[in-house]
């Protein structure tokens, strides 16, 4: 008998996943034990074994595409098994071409309550796209009402409390209504859209779905009035934001190959950018396209601030971002739960300076005071677990694996991507790592995985001129560690008054789960480490 392998949860904050490749196509033998796929989850692309034998008969999700938990990826069987009862009498061809229709589960949610719906009608509600995202502000709408929407299209860019994300629609057909308008917020499962055939009556069914939060009356004859709407005959890869519009695969071979994607002329709907195109992808083209599109530039289209009479009083408002309204929220409870106290501690800097302008004499390798830093924080927590703690009302949870947050000032607030298992990797690895993960969150691509799990964090404003300061402490964390810049200056050493080069760092603790002596003992190590450099090689 046919058994059916739906889409599997592979880390225990995976929603839905990615088939990066198929090892095997239709018509395959398959033996338990044997790759099907490699699948791409929320935290790493993992190979995805059979727990069956047979014949590989049908394949649900097709490489590049995505699809929820729990959904349809592939049917094994015996050759030649009739499996049309299995596709709900979908014909089997020797290589499926279309993914079955998937529903995200806040669609089968709301198709299950008592309220019925229109056939072929479906209520998009507003996702949850990170652990800690309770409100969603919707930046961008790239659909208006009336336009016709097919799946893996982009309906709408999400503003989470960590960054702004593409959303795919799992549906195909007319965006009927608009539940939030660009620049409004909404809690989590409010009803963001409703999609369905053209011309449906979907009157009284967003006020029967909604869960909360403020739902917008219907749209439909509104549609101009929402504001930056991208229209059908709109090129979204020249908006004024100049934002690039791609497929998440189409991004990734991007990335792998090196390729820019803004100079990639996109053949998908309204020019967004798929696969083949970046397959395609050659420089002179690129170099072609740039002579005949290159625009005129114009400093009359530059920024022009308000003009304020001398004398006169002038003041604007800006509204807060999802993100600034996290920050705020956070950083108060901590602030205000966590009984925060601070030490500080100065290190010499001369042999880190020598040993740093020696390892970045290595090609193609280039190490930061801040990874060194770094480095040395996983380590001296190491010997210090408990300043790698977290408070609950029950118990303190001390962990043993070391996962430092670094936090990187952005255009609208702070984030704070996470090196995990900081103590495992080496000094250039830890440079690598904080490059490529600064350079995402500057461009908003750090994902959600990307930024949850940190157990300390570092927070380095030396580079701004900043010789000593404070910070709040990220929570669950239970320390922060404050860097200041590298300051020469006359120096006490072994009783003759010499010219040296120091550094502050202070030191947040939650006094619930670090105390002084703890937290002086872990900056003494530190200091140690730092002052050492070589103990760090080894």
């Amino acid at each position: 008998m046919a058994t059916v392998i739906t889409m599997p949860r592979l880390s225990d904050t995976m929603t839905e996943g990615t088939v990066a490749t198929w090892l095997k196509k239709v018509g395959d033998k398959v033996s338990e034990g044997d790759i099907l796929a490699e699948i791409e989850t929320d935290k790493a692309t993992m190979e995805f074994e059979s727990f069956n034998s047979g014949t590989l008969l049908y394949i649900g999700i097709p490489e590049g595409e995505s699809a929820p938990v729990d959904s349809l990826l592939a049917i094994i069987g015996k050759e030649g098994e009739d499996i049309s009862a299995l596709l709900n009498g979908n014909p089997v061809a020797a290589k499926t071409e279309a993914a079955p229709e998937v529903v995200t589960p806040n669609a089968v949610e709301e198709q299950s309550k008592s309220v019925s719906l229109p056939k072929g009608v479906v209520v998009v509600t507003m996702p949850r796209l990170s652990d800690t995202m309770t409100d969603g502000t919707v930046a961008t709408w790239l659909k208006k009402v009336g336009d016709k929407v097919a799946e893996g299209d982009i309906l709408a860019e999400i503003e989470t409390d960590k960054a702004t994300m593409e959303f795919e629609s799992f549906n195909a057909g007319t965006l009927l209504f608009v539940g939030i308008n660009e620049g409004e917020s909404a809690p989590v499962d409010s009803v963001l859209a409703i999609i369905g055939p053209e011309g449906t009556d979907i009157a009284g069914i967003a006020e029967n779905y909604k869960k909360g939060g403020n739902v917008a009356a219907p749209v439909a004859e509104k549609a101009a009035e929402v504001p930056n709407a991208t229209s059908n005959n709109e090129n979204p890869t020249s908006n004024s934001t100049d934002r690039v519009f791609a497929s998440p695969l189409a991004k990734k071979i991007a990335q792998d190959k090196g390729i820019n994607l803004s100079q990639v002329k996109g053949s998908g709907e309204n020019g967004r950018i798929v696969k083949g195109d970046v397959e395609g992808f050659t420089p002179q083209a690129a170099v072609q396209q740039a002579v005949s599109t290159s625009p005129v530039t114009n400093s009359a289209a530059s920024v022009v601030k308000p003009f304020v009479p001398a004398g006169e009083k002038f003041s604007e408002e800006i509204k807060n971002s999802q993100m600034r309204k996290t920050i705020a929220k956070r950083l108060s409870e901590s602030i205000f739960t966590a009984p925060h106290f601070y030490l500080t501690i100065e290190i010499a800097m001369d042999e880190a300076m020598k040993s740093r302008a020696t390892i970045n004499t290595i090609p193609d390798t280039k190490v930061s005071f801040n990874d060194m830093v770094v480095k040395a924080c996983a380590m001296a927590l190491k010997k210090h677990p408990q300043v790698n703690s977290q408070w609950t009302a029950d118990a303190m949870i001390i962990n043993h694996h070391v996962n430092i947050g670094v936090a990187v000032a952005v255009e609208d607030g702070l984030v704070v991507p996470v090196l995990n298992f900081a103590d495992q990797m080496s000094l250039t690895q830890i440079g690598a790592s904080v490059r490529d993960l600064a350079g995402k969150a500057k461009t908003k691509k750090l994902t959600p995985a990307e930024m949850d799990g940190s157990t300390f964090t570092v927070s380095n404003l030396g580079m701004f001129g900043i010789t000593e300061f404070t910070s709040i402490i990220n929570q669950p964390n239970s320390a922060i560690l404050s860097v200041g810049a590298i300051v020469e200056k006359p120096v006490v050493r072994n009783g003759q008054i010499v010219v040296g080069n120091t550094m502050k760092v202070t030191l947040a603790c939650d006094h619930r789960t670090v105390d002084g002596a703890t937290g002086a003992q872990f900056l003494q190590t530190l200091k140690q480490f730092v002052e050492n450099p070589v103990t760090m090689l080894a």
